[in-house]
């Protein structure tokens, strides 16, 4: 049996078998290794060349990344609206942070086994489709329970008191869903762009989800900036919230199916039946012993059963493993499974295994979760209160007055003109993202993160020492420097760690590969859920002990600039 290969259409090859008292095909024929050792470096050097995936053309990129402009146009409808209509309807402030606790708690705990199964997924439609269509339809259905939930209860419930509690129920499990969904399909989006795209386009594919984060998020704060409501929409979908509900359920749906169409994944093989063992195509790949294993099993090299007159016939075992693409592309390498077939270790994907493997990273991948921890706990701070900062520092609104009332119509003006900060935001993201292109030579990528750090610290310095409105919306663009950083530099950093890891493996010859691309991007994706746990769980109550909302700010340019000492001291250099 010979190993399999890839062709530019990436369409798997069938096996070759050979029959008793018959030859192989020509092209064995045409290969008469002098010695085993000779033969199994053609072998290894022919898995090397045959994992790295087609180059992927500019229009391929361009329709996989337009997923993440539908993910943060919802993002920030999310950002921007949230907490106004969980406060319009009754939430006490000292519990408006809570919302953002329990989806981070799911998420952490479950982030990592759905990183590490979508390395394992043997659906005939791919690896990482199946995980993204199922969470982006879960979105969808938060987003709807969100921004819909105020006007269903109220038009199902009469009294006032079982209104507002079912209200603040069903809008707070939306939320929840929505926030659910969204952090966790950034993973398999992630792991999908690296599985798919050859070394030179993974880099350009992390550009253009970065360009397209910021063009989603500035289409999404600018139709939350806009009044709605005395618009001919408006008036004809029921209120302002629904109009926002209607624009950004059209462009998800239609920007998750252009996703899940755009490139073509090569699914897992089954496994193969007892009766037929060599029926069934196989996709040949590494199996980490290391950081992200699950497991370990010792590995069986590739021998070939000669034939009669000295020439390599079969393999005496082939592995049966699913091959798993690192940010940089790993190389096959066989190993032997008869023994043990890959659902043995599907069945140990436990959290306590999965959470092992993180724990026992290398020290440079351990640092780098740690300071984009600091980073997301610092950017969430910002965000997901800045409108609300906005109408009660900024303009001096009342959220909890009556909808009637100078004081909340002015809050309403607050969050309206966040809006427009917010996507002032999305902006520079977008234009920083191509900046980043430039400054990387200069500066390289442990420099690009220690100025996104330094500069959004610096900028929420500022706007909460001057809590002016001009000054507020022109600083907002360090908001953008800091969302591209923390959207591009990790994952560009774990790429480079992965390539110099593999670079390592083929000077030292070894048969150990990296891990599943799953497991890194739910490493860092940890982050972020863990990020939210911290700031839902103690922001709410620094807010009621400090008496006002300019804590939020204070906060998140404290912990930015905290950021920037620990990359400093901790992130290691790549070149």
């Amino acid at each position: 049996m010979t190993l399999l290969s890839e062709d530019q259409s990436a369409r798997p090859q069938p096996c070759l078998l050979s029959e008793p008292g018959k030859h192989i095909s020509t092209s064995l024929d045409q290969y008469r290794p002098d010695s085993k050792e000779d033969y199994m470096d053609s072998v290894e050097t022919s898995v090397f060349g045959a994992v790295e995936p087609p180059r992927r053309s500019r229009g391929r990129l361009v329709l996989h990344s337009l997923v993440m402009f539908g993910r943060e146009f919802c993002y920030a409808v999310e950002a921007a609206f949230v907490t106004p209509v969980l406060l319009s309807v009754g939430l006490p402030r000292s519990l408006y942070s809570l919302v953002w606790l329990i989806s981070p708690i799911l998420g952490f705990l479950l982030q990592p086994i759905i990183g590490s199964a979508s390395d394992y997924c043997r659906s005939s439609w791919g690896r990482r489709r199946p995980y993204i269509l199922v969470l982006g339809i879960l979105m969808l259905v938060g987003l709807s329970m969100f921004l819909n939930g105020d006007a269903v209860v109220s038009g199902l419930v009469t009294d006032r008191l079982s209104r507002s509690t079912w209200a603040i129920v069903v809008v707070m499990f939306g939320v929840v869903l929505f926030d659910f969904a969204a952090d966790f399909i950034d993973g398999p989006i992630k792991a999908y762009l690296f599985d798919v795209c050859s070394h030179q386009d993974k880099e350009r594919g992390l550009h253009y989800h970065a360009l397209f984060t910021g063009l989603g998020g500035a289409c999404g704060y600018l139709v939350g900036a806009m009044d709605w409501g005395h618009s001919v929409l408006g008036r004809l979908l029921g209120s302002e919230y629904q109009v926002i509900y209607f624009f950004s359920a059209l462009t998800w749906g239609i920007f998750l199916v252009v996703h899940l169409f755009s490139i073509p994944e090569k699914p897992l093989a089954k496994e193969p039946s007892e009766s037929s063992p060599s029926s069934s195509l196989l996709l040949l790949g590494p199996h980490s012993n290391g950081y992200g294993a699950l497991g370990k099993e010792p590995i069986s090299p590739v021998i070939p059963t000669p034939t009669s007159d000295n020439r390599p016939r079969s393999y005496s075992a082939l592995g049966e493993r699913p091959r798993s693409f690192s940010a940089l592309g790993e190389a096959n390498s066989v190993t032997s499974s008869a023994k043990q077939p890959i659902k043995e270790d599907q069945k140990k994907m436990t959290f306590r295994s999965l959470m092992k493997a993180i724990f026992n990273m290398p020290n440079h991948y351990r640092f780098l979760c740690i300071s984009h921890l600091l980073g997301w706990a610092a950017f969430l701070c910002n965000m997901l209160f800045f409108t609300d900062f906005m109408g009660q520092i900024v303009y001096r609104g009342n959220p909890y007055a009556e909808h009637n009332s100078t004081a909340y119509v002015t809050y309403e003006r607050g969050v309206e003109v966040g809006c427009w900060g917010l996507c002032i935001n999305a902006v520079s993201s977008a234009l920083y993202s191509y900046v980043q292109r430039f400054l990387l030579p200069y500066i390289g990528l442990k420099g690009l993160y220690f100025m996104g750090y330094f500069v959004f610290g610096m900028g929420t310095s500022l706007i909460g020492l001057f809590p002016d409105v001009i000054a507020t919306l022109i600083l907002c663009s360090v908001f953008g420097v800091m969302s591209s950083t923390l959207y591009t530099i990790p994952f560009n950093l774990i790429a480079e760690y992965q390539r110099e890891e593999e670079e390592q493996i083929k000077l030292q010859g070894g048969n150990e590969s990296p891990r599943g691309t799953g497991m890194d991007c739910a490493a860092l994706t940890c982050m972020v859920q863990l990020a939210q746990i911290i700031v839902g769980a103690g922001l709410g109550a620094l807010v009621n002990a400090a008496g006002s909302v300019i804590v939020v700010v204070l906060s998140a340019s404290s912990i930015s600039l905290i950021g920037c000492i620990f990359i400093a001291l901790f992130i290691r250099y790549v070149e």
